[in-house]
């Protein structure tokens, strides 16, 4: 049994029935050379085998009374395998937009709090014979770089199946605690609360007068949040999700990181520049200034075992305003620039030290007010979107003997941000997922088609 992070427990306060909290992952397997298959019974077997270097998948949540303190993840007595994983198919051949719709339709639904916060769908009648693992995660559990590390315990480097007779590890759940006894506890806990409060006021002077001095002495171009233009998906959502997909070539990108001495992540901001310039020019919705991305940030150590969020974020802006690929290219590499000395000043850490102090009641209510009064529409956005860019492996990696093809991750959207943006690269791909509110994002695939028209954009420009 142990308590929540605060930045762990925010992602749950924060949830509503339409700000759903999950993330999401499309992994497409290859099970041709596989005897009998892939098929959830497939799934169950590797899971079970490996699931003591998984403790999360084994905990639920336990909340604490008044929602005075964070909760408690608990082993679950009650764990069982078998509502976690499922079988699906699409109609044959199922092309990847057929997979798309389905992935859309689960991230609509919530995860039930009363059991482990994930559960993983295996699709058949993809094209080519081939064979889908739709995973959902709360984001309670993990952030990006926890989530590739939670991925390397369930594949191998090599086509090894999993023998269909594993023998159960020991395991003891935990008792689950009444209400007075987590009261309690937490009350104990909140003693220190005085003595957090004090170091993270400590800390946030410090950091500002670093930043004040910096912005003082230095020209410094970056994004700011609430200055960012509205456009349709900076509203209330609703509860329904529409998804899609793109890959692009890696080595593309590197080839236009070694000409311009930009980095990887620079060329990822200005080729969705150019795809959401070339998206909204369509639609005749361009605005004149540029978008604002909030750009999520891992502050996670290698001495970080446990999954979970160590996460911070950068503020800046995709260039947008520009028509000239290679324009595009410089001023996101300025702004990154100055987002990440910004981010510098202000520590890495902060989110997480502020995020303790939080109670979760206080941000479950917040929510609440936020949406009811329709605050969302009473200010400038305070971002357009969301952009991650998680670097995965580079190597052909197997699922219980099954070579895995491809694989997409998307994050949560939430009210103001109805548009979330995934890359994560594997074996010389870069593959792109969109997460978006059904209703306030129109012609989602039409966005996610131009990024590849973006990125030779911007290689012509460059060679």
């Amino acid at each position: 049994m142990k308590r929540l992070t605060g930045l762990d427990a925010a992602f749950l306060s924060l949830e509503t029935s339409t700000n759903h909290m999950h993330v999401m992952a499309v992994v497409v397997l290859d099970p041709t050379e596989l005897e009998g298959g892939f098929t959830a019974s497939t799934l169950k077997r590797l899971i079970r085998s490996r699931i003591d270097k998984l403790p999360q998948f084994r905990r639920r949540v336990v909340a604490v009374p008044f929602g005075i303190n964070q909760p408690l993840w608990v082993e679950d007595p009650g764990f069982d395998l078998d509502f976690h994983i499922r079988q699906v198919a699409v109609p044959r051949p199922g092309r990847t937009k057929e997979v798309a719709q389905l992935v859309g339709e689960i991230a609509g639904w919530q995860l039930d709090r009363d059991r482990p916060l994930w559960q993983m769908w295996v699709v058949e009648g993809l094209e080519h014979d081939r064979v889908a693992i739709i995973a959902k995660v709360h984001h309670s559990v993990l952030d990006g770089a926890s989530g590739v590390e939670m991925l390397a315990q369930l594949v191998d480097l090599e086509p090894i199946p999993v023998p269909d007779a594993i023998a159960p590890g020991y395991w003891e759940p935990d008792r689950v605690p009444g209400d007075l006894e987590a009261f309690a506890a937490s009350v104990i806990s909140l003693v220190r609360r005085p003595m957090r409060v004090a170091k993270a006021l400590a800390n946030l002077g410090e950091s500002l007068l670093r930043l004040g001095t910096r912005l003082r002495n230095e020209t410094v171009q970056t994004g700011v949040p609430f200055s960012a233009p509205r456009l349709a998906w900076n509203s209330a959502i609703t509860p329904h999700r529409k998804v899609a997909f793109v890959t692009m070539s890696l080595d593309d990108a590197r080839k236009i990181k070694d000409v311009c001495g930009a980095t990887i992540n620079d060329v990822i901001l200005a080729v969705l520049s150019g795809a959401f310039r070339r998206y909204l020019e369509a639609r005749d919705e361009l605005p004149d200034r540029p978008l604002v991305a909030v750009v999520p940030t891992s502050v996670r150590s290698s001495m970080d075992s446990e999954a979970g969020n160590r996460v911070s974020a950068m503020f800046t802006q995709l260039a947008t305003d520009l028509s000239d690929p290679l324009d595009r290219l410089h001023a996101v590499q300025a702004t990154m620039t100055g987002a990440k000395q910004v981010h510098e000043d202000i520590g890495g850490n902060t989110l997480e030290q502020w995020a303790e102090l939080a109670s979760p009641a206080l941000l479950a209510s917040g929510m609440g007010l936020y949406r009811q009064l329709r605050l969302v529409e009473r200010h400038p956005p305070i971002m357009n979107a969301i952009v991650s860019n998680v670097p995965g492996p580079q190597f052909p990696i197997y699922f219980g003997g099954a070579r895995m093809v491809s694989i997409f991750t998307m994050g949560p959207v939430f009210d103001g941000v109805g548009l979330n943006v995934t890359v994560i690269s594997y074996e010389g791909k870069l593959h792109v997922g969109f997460m978006a509110c059904r209703e306030t994002v129109p012609e989602l695939w039409r966005l996610a088609e131009e990024v590849p028209t973006a990125m030779q954009d911007l290689l012509k420009a460059v060679t």
